[in-house]
């Protein structure tokens, strides 16, 4: 973790708080609302601030998770600087509004306090609510401590704002939600200093100008009143994917800015932890990869070189940086917290895909563990860890995903 260097600005919260804080040093002008266990401390704080005067801005409490979106997206559209956060069930009843707001290109920012989906109800933690959403749109970025939630937060907004898309800046329920740990507060004026107010929307709204916005668009590119062509659904589509494809250049830009403005840096797409003389890789986002560079450490003892790549850009998928990092290694072993059904872990797969072109690839097994909330420990990781070393050894390079923690043993084969 980047070091802190004020300590008077330290304050020991939990992440909830980190992203409640962040919005209010953003300036955010309008807060959506509607509670969802684990992420409603967040507008929970934000509600107590707009109250008391503390945060000038429209807090608006709604009947549902899809009306909460909705309420950001028309805030959105007219210029404003908007914030929400939900989670799991939540997430999904947004699903049709998540997708209206990525389409319209619109800079709104979303925290996720990532938690396992219903049926049957389960309120603790995995990854599976916004990996399924992993292609609706937006960015998502995935935060290890409390510290990144709130740096993470701050930076959604310039990355948003500068590429018009949305970004969901995902954490761990209550594994960082409802923990505390020591986070340094920027003062109001640094954050002002790194992020001006929001100018000069993708959206007009201008009475003298009055226009159709989301209307009904065919296949084609057509002329409008004025002769111009505009774009057809497709290249709707095409704009708004090479704008995901430009955030691999901003989010690494913004997080360099960010460190220049307040001196904390989070690697851009990903970072690493004693990678650079490893044979093996063991990969994850969000907290588990703290976990992992305990097992890492464990792992050296024995004298097994063993390093950290952690995931901090979801989507886009940074293949090319995956590829770089990994150039070399004999061995990359996924843990996710997350399952596609039928097929393997989000990580997994995607990770195979941008090794595809490798020359020299390394091989690639995945694990599954965390659903629900199911405990991972670091002994958990170094043995997955040794077992996959083990058959890698043993002459595999495919295998189907080890389930950790599973009980009873072998039920998922």
């Amino acid at each position: 973790m980047p070091e802190v260097h004020d300590q008077s600005s330290v304050r020991v919260i939990t992440g909830n708080e980190a992203a409640a804080i962040a919005a209010k040093l953003a300036r955010v002008q309008v807060i959506a609302a509607y509670p969802i266990t684990p992420q409603s401390p967040v507008v929970e704080s934000l509600s107590a601030w707009v109250e008391s005067g503390e945060m000038p801005a429209e807090f608006v409490t709604v009947e549902s998770e899809h009306s909460a979106l909705t309420v950001c997206i028309t805030a959105s559209t007219v210029g404003a600087r908007v914030f929400t956060a939900t989670s799991a069930n939540g997430l999904a009843y947004m699903n049709e509004q998540v997708w209206w707001a990525a389409g319209a290109r619109l800079p709104i920012v979303m925290c996720i306090a990532n938690r396992a989906m219903a049926a049957p109800w389960n309120v603790l933690n995995d990854q599976q609510d916004s990996m399924s959403e992993r292609d609706a749109g937006w960015i998502q970025l995935y935060c290890r401590d409390n510290q990144e939630i709130l740096d993470t937060t701050v930076q959604a907004y310039r990355i948003a704002e500068r590429l018009n898309v949305p970004v969901m800046v995902c954490y761990d329920g209550f594994l960082l939600s409802h923990t505390v740990m020591p986070v340094d507060v920027p003062s109001a004026e640094q954050i002002d200093a790194f992020l001006p107010p929001r100018t000069d929307p993708l959206q007009i709204v201008d009475a003298a100008d009055p226009r159709n916005i989301g209307p009904v668009t065919i296949a084609d590119p057509r002329a409008d009143a004025d002769g111009v062509v505009r774009p057809g659904y497709m290249e709707f589509r095409a704009l708004h994917h090479g704008a995901l494809l430009d955030a691999l250049d901003v989010i690494p830009e913004v997080d360099a800015e960010y460190a220049s403005a307040i001196g904390r840096s989070w690697g851009g797409l990903t970072w690493e932890y004693q990678l650079a003389d490893a044979d093996v890789a063991v990969i994850a986002a969000g907290s588990l990869t703290t976990q992992l560079t305990l097992a890492v450490e464990a792992l050296r003892a024995e004298g097994v070189r063993v390093g950290v790549l952690g995931i901090r850009s979801y989507r886009p998928f940074p293949a090319a940086e995956m590829r770089a990092r990994l150039a070399g290694k004999k061995l990359a072993v996924v843990f996710d917290k997350a399952l596609s059904y039928g097929y393997e872990g989000p990580i997994a797969a995607d990770l195979k895909a941008a090794l595809f072109t490798a020359e020299t690839p390394p091989a690639v097994f995945g694990c599954i563990c965390g659903l629900g909330g199911r405990d991972v420990s670091p002994e958990n990781l170094v043995d997955a860890t040794r077992r996959a070393i083990a058959d890698l050894d043993a002459g595999t390079r495919d295998r189907a995903p080890e389930w950790i923690n599973l009980r009873p043993e072998g039920s998922a084969s």
